[in-house]
């Protein structure tokens, strides 16, 4: 009897990884040598934030996205916590914020200028003041604003409210002390309604994080978790960990119901750390250990076996830790659809690592680019905290394109949220660099009303740019704008050839209407 191997077809059976050449990298940077389960690194499509070592306190760099190659010993770093910096996140929705959480048992919330630091950045924002040991792990609400998650080894998560003119706030808005270890991750589901978390009595924890209840607790002792993650809007938690072999595992679970896992992957014997990063448009989940130099990488369904396996990038230099680039950040004229900031500390290295669709074309590919959360919250921190939820404002990652969900309540939005201003237009302009969105409500379909208003489709040029997309700006955008323009040549270049052969046509029939006046 012949083996008949079942393959699956997949658009993403052929994903590579692209190391950066080594002039992109970032080199000479001290990295940190904390034994802390972290990432240890932030990224948005400004800045890499990296935790370093410091002689007095805990410190991290903010170093420019395009600032490669190597780093000055004197760089200045953002330097006010008295204890090692464990965390550190970006707001998603301002990209000059960040939070960091130290041994200090403080969390710090930083404004970092737009121009480049000239020194050591000492005074923060706010300072959040409530728990009693370290802090390990911070984490930004995915659709509200001004509102953080924390948690410390004291076994408290706290729920913190920055839309307040205090500096130094001593009480969070909800404090979650049902567990009964430290917690080792936490994870949201796509609303915020929903957050998963991991304790050191390697249980699976659903809560309610306005209310602070349990409402799932998977008690699994074949499955010992370290992380977890929901996984989009499957329904469905997956689970890191060991198993009762000690081998690495991974486990999908339902998240209505936490009593067994769905399925489970043994992995290895490596005794590292497994950090899944799952993302949502693609349904791809890749899978980082601590200590290994390679990734792994899935395509998760809804159907059994749930996880089905790739391939994976492989190098020989392990990683300490490991930052993610926002999709808006990507290189769609590339057909990137992921992409790393892999901390080597034995080289003081950052690499960033792209993963890549392989294709011939060189247009925009919109099966793989769907609509993915921008960077304009949803909701205000006291909506969410009356019961709210709202899923992110969804954005179309195709150059000038528009916002596609509705547009937020941009005057209920704090100051320390940055909004657009806005003209008598309804256009909304993005500050820093960011492409424009049209925010125009209309009463009527977009359809419909263009095929009432075909003069609204007539793009304006001055001096040769569209004045509905902003003039580029970096090589990538350069190239888009490129490929738009040979695109309307040849659009324009067939119209020019229809409309020729209507003439010929046109004239023709006008020579045998005139031949046969004459012959009568």
């Amino acid at each position: 009897m012949s083996w008949n191997p079942q393959y699956r077809s997949s658009k993403f059976r052929h994903v590579f990884g692209k190391p950066a050449s080594k002039e992109n990298c970032y080199d000479s940077v001290p990295i940190t040598h904390s034994v802390q389960d972290n990432h240890f690194c932030a990224v948005n499509p400004y800045f890499i934030a990296v935790v370093t070592e410091c002689s007095c306190g805990g410190a991290f760099f903010v170093i420019p996205l395009n600032q490669t190659g190597k780093l000055d010993p004197h760089y200045p770093r953002v330097c006010g916590h008295r204890g090692n910096v464990l965390d550190i996140k970006w707001n998603p929705f301002n990209d000059f914020e960040i939070a960091s959480c130290s041994e200090d048992t403080t969390i710090k919330i930083w404004d970092i200028p737009k121009q480049l630091l000239t020194k050591n950045l000492t005074v923060c924002k706010k300072e959040l003041m409530g728990h009693t040991r370290r802090v390990g792990l911070v984490e930004w609400h995915p659709t509200a604003a001004n509102i953080l998650f924390s948690s410390g080894y004291d076994f408290k998560v706290m729920v913190w409210n920055l839309d307040t003119k205090e500096s130094i706030i001593m009480n969070p808005v909800r404090t979650i002390t049902c567990h009964q270890g430290t917690i080792l991750s936490m994870s949201f589901n796509t609303n915020g309604s929903l957050l998963a978390t991991t304790c050191k009595d390697r249980k699976i924890r659903v809560l309610d994080p306005r209310a602070g209840a349990v409402l799932q607790e998977a008690n699994c002792t074949e499955h010992r978790a370290n992380k977890v993650l929901f996984l989009g809007h499957l329904n469905k938690l997956l689970s890191t960990g060991t198993s009762r072999w000690n081998n690495r595992q991974l486990a999908v679970w339902d998240q209505d119901n936490l009593s067994q896992p769905l399925s489970e992957m043994d992995l290895d014997g490596s005794s590292g750390v497994l950090f899944p990063f799952y993302d949502a448009d693609t349904n791809m989940l890749y899978v980082v250990g601590k200590g290994d130099g390679n990734i792994r990488y899935y395509e998760v369904s809804a159907d059994k076996p749930h996880l089905s396996y790739l391939t994976e990038y492989r190098s020989h230099s392990p990683q300490k830790g490991m930052g993610v680039m926002p999709k808006r950040g990507l290189d769609v004229t590339s057909c990137e659809i992921f992409r790393f900031y892999k901390l080597i500390a034995s080289k003081g290295l950052i690499e960033p690592i792209s993963m890549i669709v392989p294709r011939r074309s060189e247009s925009y590919q919109e099966d793989i680019y769907p609509p993915t959360a921008g960077a304009w919250p949803s909701l205000t921190a006291q909506e969410w905290l009356r019961g709210m939820n709202k899923g992110p404002v969804m954005v179309s990652l195709r150059p000038c394109s528009e916002l596609l969900s509705p547009q937020p309540l941009l005057p209920e939005r704090p100051p320390s949220v940055p909004t657009a201003p806005s003209n008598q237009t309804g256009k909304v302009v993005v500050e820093d660099g960011r492409r424009s969105f049209s925010l125009v409500e209309e009463k009527v379909p977009r359809q419909a009303a263009a095929e009432h208003r075909p003069e609204e489709k007539t793009a304006r040029l001055t001096n040769g740019f569209d004045m509905e997309c902003p003039p580029p700006k970096t090589e990538n955008e350069l190239l888009q704008m490129f490929y738009r323009q040979q695109e309307e040549i040849r659009r324009l270049r067939e119209l020019l050839t229809q409309r020729e052969v209507q003439a010929k046509q046109l004239e023709l029939e006008v020579k045998n209407s005139q031949m046969g006046s004459e012959r009568f």
